[in-house]
């Protein structure tokens, strides 16, 4: 088979949807380093398409979560390293058409290249096949990693950065405000803060420990 029927059995396959318009997929496959449409305006639709599945997944699922535990779930399963993961597990690279120095610089392998296309290749879908489309995929692919956060309480610290980035806040501060006790048994409370937004303090038995338990306390007076 030619390339374009290699891809076109692999889209399939992996879409579980037959295109109407190889076009669009082919368009989505394209990096920018190459002559003619690329992936980017498909890239820009994706992500919001996206955003917007998970989101209302999210919600019918977490039907108690407030609205601060909501964002940082969604940042978490939308975030470019996680779309370039999903993409690795698809097998998107070897489909991907590259100019030479791309290739060369290794941008099939690179997150911002994958994720970016990942989002694409669903621009693409809600496009040729629409919502209900975009939402079976998603629901499918996406499902182990939504059980794996319901499994596994993720860190305070992760969890504030992605509440941060979610809700397009400056990145959190930690800072060390009292020392305290002997050097073999010392005492810390440091203030965790998101610059022009909130901040709070806790104390722990090491800095690691108080930053963690700060994050926390920020966190809960966030949500």
């Amino acid at each position: 088979m030619t390339d374009i029927h290699l891809t076109t059995a692999w889209l399939v396959e992996t879409l579980r949807h037959e295109p109407n318009d190889m076009a669009i997929f082919e368009r989505a496959l394209n990096h920018p380093s190459m002559d003619g449409p690329n992936y980017q305006r498909l890239e820009f639709l994706g992500d919001r398409v996206l955003g917007l599945v998970v989101s209302t997944w999210l919600y019918e699922r977490h039907d108690t979560d407030p609205e601060g535990m909501l964002n940082s779930r969604l940042a978490s399963l939308v975030s470019r390293p996680t779309c370039a993961a999903v993409a690795r597990e698809l097998g998107v690279a070897p489909h991907i058409r590259l100019g030479k120095q791309a290739r060369d610089d290794g941008s099939a392998d690179s997150d911002n290249v994958l994720g970016d296309v990942m989002e694409a290749l669903i621009g693409a879908l809600y496009r040729d096949g629409g919502f209900d489309a975009v939402r079976s995929f998603v629901y499918r692919v996406w499902e182990s990693r939504l059980e794996e956060m319901d499994r596994a309480p993720q860190h305070p610290k992760s969890a504030l950065q992605e509440w941060a980035a979610a809700n397009r806040c400056k990145p959190p501060v930690y800072s060390v405000t009292n020392r305290s006790g002997p050097a073999h048994n010392p005492h810390f409370t440091v203030r965790a803060e998101i610059p022009n937004r909130d901040a709070a303090e806790a104390e722990g038995s090491s800095k690691q420990e108080a930053e963690k338990a700060a994050a926390q306390a920020l966190l809960e007076k966030l949500q």
